[in-house]
């Protein structure tokens, strides 16, 4: 018996051609949807223009502010200027929230789709799902509440979160289904919502990375005179705490590497005044790039470079980036804890995992890396983001069907 279409509405605050984690799981959820779902099937992307980083900004022609297909429409709303204060954040936010309850009105679907970091797109869709009494599948990507008491002063916190912890339950409990991209979530929202249905579907590696590999060279020995370049590309903010190692680490490395990096974000003013005032020199800060400009940065790179700042929350998550540099064969050096740590050790060859914001224990783990180019075949394989988000797409069409 022949499926009937189905009416999709994806919610993401980020889509491409944007520079974050999660446009490209956006992107590439939408592409698998359009691959699994029935004949005369529509999708419906609510997103907004690239505004992931103030400094970057995409051409209008890759980026319209609507899109038409035969079977998915994406509309990209434009959001006033800001940066990455919260303030900013919060105006931008709304005006996307007002636009996409507009654009729902009296729109009827079988299944409301929401990818969200800071909780606010997921209760988003949460209240769309709800007046259209709608199916609801949500995609999470953090634990907001469980990181404002890190990321924000200690007063607005303790306003806050009674606020972002009414808005998780609410819409947590709408949801049908609640796929969670890091397993270290698991043990935070199992125990506050033990009836819900939850999946694991992580981050995965995007298909540039699989199609145009770095190539696999000899790479660098300690032996060789020159200065190792290493690259961190990325946000700069509060979570990555760059500010808070860079600056000693590349001091202490002074002799023996050069750090490349590339990003934007709300604390690269004070990673660049900390650079200052230490007198360091072998650290270059370039703005963010697309995906071309990236994995030629990649190829330039001896080792890759990824840092959390050292806040509980952070022993949950799992950092998207862990994924295109794992594919890559570089050495991998991260500054991580909990999950994250757990994963690079079991997952990644040839990486080396020190404590986040400790100098002494970063440059010991250095010398454990073989300084080499090194395929993993394996991850590879196992962490392709197209087989997962194939598995994501049919959750959800299953979801949208009632199944």
């Amino acid at each position: 018996m022949e499926q009937r279409g189905l009416k999709i509405l994806v919610l993401s605050f980020y889509f491409r051609p944007d520079l974050s984690a999660g446009s490209f799981r956006a992107t590439a959820l939408v592409d698998s949807l359009r691959e699994l779902m029935p004949a005369g099937s529509q999708i419906d992307v609510i997103t907004s223009l690239p505004n992931r980083y103030h400094s970057f900004t995409a051409d209008p022609a890759e980026a319209p502010a609507k899109e038409e297909r035969l079977d998915l429409s994406i509309t990209r709303v434009r959001l006033p200027l800001h940066k990455s204060g919260l303030v900013d954040q919060s105006r931008a936010f709304l005006s996307f929230a007002r636009e996409a309850i507009r654009l729902t009105y009296r729109r009827d679907y079988d299944v409301v789709f929401a990818t969200s970091s800071r909780l606010m797109t997921a209760a988003l869709g949460a209240w769309i799902a709800r007046r259209t009494k709608t199916a609801l599948y949500l995609d999470i990507r953090d634990i907001f509440v469980d990181t404002i008491k890190d990321v924000l002063p200690r007063k607005a916190a303790w306003v806050a979160k009674p606020v972002f912890s009414r808005l998780e339950r609410f819409a947590i409990n709408r949801a049908a289904c609640v796929n969670l991209v890091s397993p270290g979530f698991a043990s935070y929202f199992t125990s506050r919502y033990p009836w819900q249905r939850f999946s694991y579907l992580t981050n995965g590696i995007d298909e540039e990375f699989l199609t145009d590999p770095v190539k696999i060279s000899c790479g660098a020995s300690p032996e060789n005179d020159r200065q190792l370049t290493v690259v961190y590309a990325g946000n700069l903010g509060e979570g990555q705490g760059m500010h808070m190692i860079i600056p000693g680490l590349a001091k202490r490395m002074a002799l023996r590497l050069r750090f490349k990096i590339i990003g934007d974000g709300g604390k690269k003013a004070a990673l660049e005044r900390a650079l200052s005032t230490a007198g360091v020199t072998n650290v270059e800060l370039l703005p963010p790039t697309k995906r071309d400009g990236l994995l030629e940065a990649y190829r330039s790179a001896d080792v890759l470079f990824l840092h959390l700042n050292d806040y509980e929350a952070f022993k949950k998550v799992l950092p998207s980036k862990l994924f295109e540099y794992a594919a890559l064969g570089k050495p991998v050096w991260a500054g991580v804890a909990g999950y994250a740590a757990e994963f690079v050790r079991s997952e990644i060859g040839n990486s080396a995992v020190f404590r986040p914001c400790d100098v002494d224990d970063a440059v010991r783990s250095f010398d454990t890396l073989r300084l080499r180019d090194e395929p993993r075949v394996n991850f590879v394989a196992k962490y392709a983001r197209a087989n997962i988000s194939r598995l994501l797409a049919a959750d959800i069409l299953a979801v949208g069907r009632g199944s």
